[in-house]
């Protein structure tokens, strides 16, 4: 049997005396993407940032990445073995051109700088991204262009699994496009790639192999592509009544601020 991307089971997680996973089973095969669809305050981001390993939450649970203990591993050794995260919010680094911090990731983990170089001159050629490298890290792009900019990172870096955070967030119908064939650009054999969403938009231009639908902290569904389109009919409202699952019970909101800040170079 072929090891998954990415395999979790069973995971919860919790933050400030509140429970924010309640039980996520989740496979990814290599080769594949995988969409999570879900609500504000469903546990979409809770689930990304205790994969890449953020700081701060109560897990219970397993997860491993091509085999391998995942919550045995370090963030840096999860990034080592190719776990990466493009985030839904890219951080602008003024004075350190895309370049230059590619190679100087690649150094810290070992690249040659031969073959860093040549993973960016083909990936950049793949992606059309030549004319950023010598410009500021994400300083002075359109949402779109910090988008493509994180995915043509995962590429050269030699993501395993990719997990993409609201990666279509704020973008108009154009940059949304140009995304989503940013994303199909990176599928291979050799990938897993997590794609966590709330709109069915970005669907409509990429096929994924398995939509998710996340309620409350757990999956509650998952089908093909025609899922995404049930949910633009139903909205998670008509989820939570076809799937017989009560309204969630008002809790005091957890803030950005409650919790660590990201950097990024968190799983660089």
């Amino acid at each position: 049997m072929t090891t998954p991307a990415l395999s979790v089971e069973q995971l919860t997680a919790g933050v400030h005396q509140r429970q924010i996973l309640t039980g996520v089973d989740l496979e990814v095969p290599f080769g594949e993407v995988h969409a999570i669809m879900g609500p504000n305050g469903s546990g979409k981001s809770t689930l990304c940032h205790v994969l890449t390993g953020k700081e701060g939450f109560d897990v219970t649970g397993s997860a491993s990445l091509d085999g391998d203990d995942l919550f045995g591993l370090t963030v840096p050794e999860r990034a080592e073995r190719g776990l990466l995260q493009a985030f839904q919010y890219p951080v602008e680094v003024p004075g350190v051109s895309l370049g230059e911090f590619l190679r100087e990731v690649g150094e810290a983990r070992g690249i040659d700088r031969d073959d860093m170089d040549q993973r960016i001159d083909r990936e950049s050629a793949r992606f059309d991204m030549d004319r950023f490298l010598d410009r500021s890290l994400n300083d002075e792009l359109s949402g779109g262009e910090k988008k493509r900019s994180e995915i043509f990172q995962l590429a050269v870096l030699g993501a395993r699994v990719a997990v993409l955070d609201e990666i279509d967030s704020g973008l108009d119908i154009d940059a949304v496009r140009e995304v989503a064939a940013a994303v199909e650009q990176m599928r291979g054999p050799d990938l897993g790639v997590v794609m966590i969403t709330h709109y069915s938009r970005i669907l409509r231009y990429i096929t994924p192999d398995r939509v998710h639908v996340m309620v409350d902290g757990r999956i509650v569904e998952f089908g093909g592509p025609e899922l995404a389109e049930q949910l633009e009919q139903e909205g998670y409202e008509g989820v939570r009544r076809r799937l017989g699952i009560p309204a969630p019970v008002t809790t005091p909101e957890v803030r950005p601020a409650d919790l660590l800040t990201d950097t990024p170079f968190d799983i660089a």
